[in-house]
Formats: C-alpha cells, sequence, structure tokens
C-alpha cells in the first residue's frame, strides 16, 4: 500500500509555517508499514492542487490531504476533492449541527462562512472532528479503473494527529490486508 502525502496552504511555499505534518504523518505511516514514497507542498490555487493530487494519484493508491478545510475563501481541499472525485458539494446537516453546537457552547457567534466546513463531496465520508470545527473526509476515487482514495485532514497538528491516528491509518490498513512494519538503519563510520 502507498499512500503520499499532499501539504495545502500557501503559507509552507512562503516560509511562514515550517510542515511538520508531512513529516509526522511518513513517521506514522512507516511504523505502520505503509509506504510513503512522495510529499508535496501546494499553494491555495484551486487549479494547481487538482492538479498535483491527480498526478499523485496516478502513481499512489491514496493520498492524505493536509490543510485547506477551512472556513475562508482560500480553503478550496474540498473543492479540490470533488472535483477529482467527479462529484459535487452537498452541505451535511450533522455537520453543520456539531459546528452550531461548537460555537454555541462557548458563547459566541457563529460566522455563516464557518458552514462551509460542513459542505462535503457525495459519496464521501465524514471523519468526525472531535477538538475543533473541519471535519475530515474519507474520499473514494477511481483512476483508470483503480480504486483509490483520498483523506483529507485539517493542518492543524493535534486535529491532524487526532483523525490520522483514529481513522486515517485504520482504513488504510483494512484497505491493505497486512500489517508491516518499515525498519531502517542508520550506520555512523568515521576515519578513514
Amino acid at each position: 500500500m502507498r499512500c503520499d502525502v499532499l501539504a495545502i496552504g500557501t503559507e509552507l511555499l512562503l516560509g511562514q509555517i515550517t510542515d511538520t505534518n508531512s513529516q509526522w504523518i511518513g513517521e506514522q505511516f512507516a511504523a505502520a508499514g505503509i509506504d510513503s514514497l512522495l510529499q508535496v507542498k501546494v499553494g491555495d490555487n484551486l487549479s494547481r492542487i487538482e492538479t498535483v493530487m491527480r498526478r499523485m494519484l496516478a502513481d499512489a493508491d491514496a493520498v492524505v490531504v493536509c490543510g485547506g478545510l477551512g472556513p475562508t475563501h482560500d480553503d478550496l481541499t474540498r473543492e479540490a476533492i470533488t472535483a477529482v472525485m467527479g462529484s459535487r458539494l452537498e452541505l451535511d446537516d450533522g455537520v453543520a449541527a456539531v459546528i452550531r453546537e461548537m460555537f454555541a457552547s462557548r458563547g459566541r457567534r457563529m460566522a455563516e462562512n464557518n458552514l462551509r466546513q460542513a459542505m462535503v463531496p457525495v459519496g464521501a465520508t465524514v471523519i468526525p472532528q472531535t477538538r475543533g470545527t473541519a471535519p475530515g473526509l474519507i474520499c473514494p476515487v477511481t483512476v483508470d479503473g483503480a480504486a483509490k482514495v483520498v483523506y483529507a485532514v485539517p493542518g492543524v497538528p493535534h486535529e491532524m494527529k487526532d483523525m490520522v491516528q483514529r481513522a486515517v491509518l485504520p482504513d488504510l490498513l483494512a484497505r491493505s490486508g497486512e500489517a508491516a512494519v518499515i525498519r531502517s538503519r542508520t550506520l555512523r563510520t568515521w576515519g578513514e
């Protein structure tokens, strides 16, 4: 099973934020025996996100996409995945209710743009959010007749880690049908 990592965010390309998510996911995949041969960063541009995702799916069985699930106009991961799936976005009433309740429980007024996070590609499975507002997604994709999957997780590290451990890794391992560990060794030498 090969699962590559796509990190979304112009701030990553500008060096404003260090991409520690991809590094952490790589460690988790190695410990679970999942090959990950490519990690890519792309800015907040719908066309580029979609293009890179399609290229990655041409070679990998799965892609984990980190970031771009927030409520702002530059959070475009859902739209890119929907295009790759050949699907459409639909409001998930259950997710919308959870988002509304989270704001209400904190005594805060929710801006309507927060409901963008409740838009889910038809055919996708929601990974419930336990630490923030943006749910994750498990999105089936067919590429040249082969069944593949795109996982979307938030870019906020503690939210991402929770979803990868709780939903992404178990789903990947179930799809792979085998458990393994990728071992590596470091050989240090000194002198001639």
